[in-house]
């Protein structure tokens, strides 16, 4: 795991110096600045998960989540702002349209940021601290397992159960202010609110 994370920081850290060669020392002093990614990954050859930032996995039925820590408390930001928008008269489209609760949370967003590869793992060519990254170790009987970005609030053991639950809860919440909370919703012209990764495998 720690040679992943070392590899794959100098993988990025390397565009850094062929394009970004002068703003080191600022990237260093903003993470916000970084490129940044989350990964999650499964080592053959030590039977591992690896979970690197804000991802899903599903492990025979069981599911583990590794939200980024500012995600919950600003999205409950969000959506009161919302309640209180909705309240006063907005309009769901209106806000679906131009979503300005998730403008207030952004610079909390970005303060929260500072904090990446500190009190939370992320992938942004700078050290990835080992004890922040997520490690399941599996033995030899057989697993299924299924690994997702965030983009699925509601992960479930094949694709098209959680495509039906996203479909579900973009119909009767497109704001993503209910049982589900997110720092943002679905605009208008995309089919989703996030990006969507999903593998299910066995070994």
């Amino acid at each position: 795991m720690q040679q992943f994370c070392n590899r794959v920081t100098a993988a990025v850290r390397k565009h850094y110096v062929s394009l970004f060669s002068n703003h080191i020392a600022h990237l260093a002093d903003h993470p916000e600045d970084r490129l940044c990614a989350s990964a999650i990954v499964y080592s053959r050859l030590r039977r591992e998960i690896w979970m690197i930032g804000d991802c899903l996995c599903m492990v025979n039925g069981e599911l583990f989540e590794n939200p980024k820590p500012y995600e919950t408390p600003l999205a409950e930001m969000r959506a009161k702002e919302i309640r209180r928008l909705l309240a006063a008269g907005t309009t769901t489209e209106q806000l679906l349209a131009n979503d300005t609760a998730r403008q207030t949370v952004i610079p909390h967003m970005l303060e929260a940021m500072k904090q990446q590869n500190k009190t939370y793992a992320v992938i942004d060519g700078f050290p990835i601290p080992s004890d922040k990254v997520r490690v399941f170790t599996l033995d030899f009987q057989p697993w299924e397992i299924v690994f997702a970005s965030d983009g699925y609030p509601f992960l479930h053991p094949t694709l098209a159960e959680s495509e039906e639950a996203l479909a579900k809860q973009l119909a009767e919440d497109p704001l993503n202010i209910g049982h589900f909370k997110a720092t943002k919703g679905l605009l208008p012209g995309n089919n989703s609110f996030d990006d969507r990764t999903y593998i299910r495998f066995k070994v």
